[in-house]
């Protein structure tokens, strides 16, 4: 049986996103308030970009853990990852979109196996490839699925009142965020899990399936 599917991603997803709503936006005002401090917007970058991970856990997060030492101390890991991912993007952009769609999707779990599994940049990037292989599209219609249903919202409201269209884009914009975390929270859960599938059934906050 598949470890994620498409309905059960965006279930879960918006589960999470709602339960920790709160909790991102005061991580996010956090963030924004301490970027001008010199290293510790490192650690807080490197946080804010493995939201995921800590959504995966199940419980609320609390908005200080993006100053967690932690963070910081994969710092060298963190920008080696990056590096890569940038070159590779830039070479697989010249044979077009579609070859470097795949590679973003098939690495799109590295950043998150490198701090929570302790893996070397290079490890993370073979184990990311390795999980998403056979869910790359149920990956990107989820990412897709959000994307189209804030724009119609905005677009609707948009066409009726102007006004009124940017105040629910910022709205929708906001829900939208959370809920995108929390789906990439089932993601990771789902295909990093290694344990039986009855241990993952038993779950109640994902209901994830493994093979």
């Amino acid at each position: 049986m598949k470890k994620i599917t498409f309905a059960q991603v965006l279930k879960d997803g918006f589960f999470i996103g709602i339960k920790n709503f709160f909790s991102l936006l005061g991580a996010v005002v956090l963030y924004v308030l301490t970027i001008w401090v010199p290293y510790i917007n490192v650690g807080t970058t490197i946080a804010m970009y493995t939201i995921p991970v800590e959504l995966s856990k199940g419980s609320v997060i609390n908005p200080l853990f993006i100053f967690d030492k932690k963070y910081r101390r994969i710092m060298p890991e963190f920008f080696t990852l990056v590096g890569i991912q940038f070159v590779a993007g830039i070479v697989a952009m010249i044979f077009l979109f579609v070859p470097y769609l795949i590679l973003s999707l098939a690495w799109s779990q590295s950043i998150y196996l490198m701090l929570d599994k302790k893996l070397t940049p290079a490890d993370s990037l073979v184990k990311s490839n390795e999980i998403t292989y056979g869910y790359k599209w149920t990956m990107f219609f989820v990412q897709l699925c959000l994307v189209v249903a804030g724009s119609i919202i905005g677009a609707i409201v948009s066409y009726f009142d102007t006004t009124a269209g940017s105040v629910v884009n910022g709205i929708v914009t906001l829900l939208i965020f959370p809920i995108f975390l929390g789906c990439e929270a089932v993601i990771y859960k789902g295909l990093s899990d290694e344990n039986t599938p009855e241990q993952i059934e038993a779950a109640p906050e994902f209901e994830a399936v493994a093979e």
